[in-house]
């Protein structure tokens, strides 16, 4: 990262998202690629954003819901990846937001054929709240979600054992609301349910 100081360093709050060393500072994906690989970063409008070490329960939830949604794309067209992996939500115009959803679906092969970073949008995009900065995912992130036209955005949450769904409708996103007792039709997936009894069973 630019102008990086000793300073700085001290003052950051690793444990949570946040903007980066020089706040006032505008990136780009190419700026992205030169960074320490040995931290996750986003990049959202330009401002780079740290990425805390996920928890074990993290891991569990996501492991879950990628056995669930594994299990039923096996055979299709449609595949489920999990971070790391670069998203480049505008990369055909300012390139300035680069985003490592926990999970995610995609069905457009061409979207990575390249076998590098994604470019564009994914189908469906899940998230795993963090509890030092759960604003990140939901309203930093959701905003950009919505406006690069992901179709299907979750927000698992650990501490309540609830997942938000929200479903893109006519520009805008449609919140739909589940407990840990219900089961999610997946909206971009015809067919495939996920449970989540099964799901909140993995927590520690």
């Amino acid at each position: 990262m630019k102008d990086k100081t000793d300073k700085n360093k001290n003052e950051m709050q690793v444990n949570e998202a946040m903007p980066a060393y020089d706040r006032s500072g505008y990136y780009t994906y190419a700026d992205y690629l030169t960074w320490d690989d040995d931290e996750r970063w986003e990049l959202i409008d330009g401002k780079p954003y740290l990425m805390s070490a996920p928890t074990p329960n993290h891991q569990l939830l996501l492991g879950e819901i990628y056995r669930q949604l594994a299990n039923f794309l096996k055979g299709k067209k449609c595949r489920v990846f999990f971070a790391p992996l670069d998203v480049r939500l505008n990369h055909d115009t300012l390139d300035d937001t680069v985003v490592q959803p926990d999970l995610l679906v995609v069905c457009d092969k061409g979207k990575y054929s390249d076998n590098k970073a994604l470019k564009g949008a994914p189908d469906l995009a899940v998230e795993v709240l963090s509890p030092s900065n759960p604003k990140h995912d939901t309203l930093i992130k959701y905003k950009k979600y919505m406006e690069s036209g992901i179709q299907e955005y979750w927000v698992v949450d650990p501490i309540s054992k609830t997942v938000n769904v929200h479903i893109l409708s006519d520009g805008k996103y449609v919140t739909q609301h589940y407990n840990e007792t219900d089961k999610i039709s997946v909206h971009v997936l015809e067919g495939c349910t996920i449970d989540l009894i099964e799901l909140f069973a993995e927590m520690v």
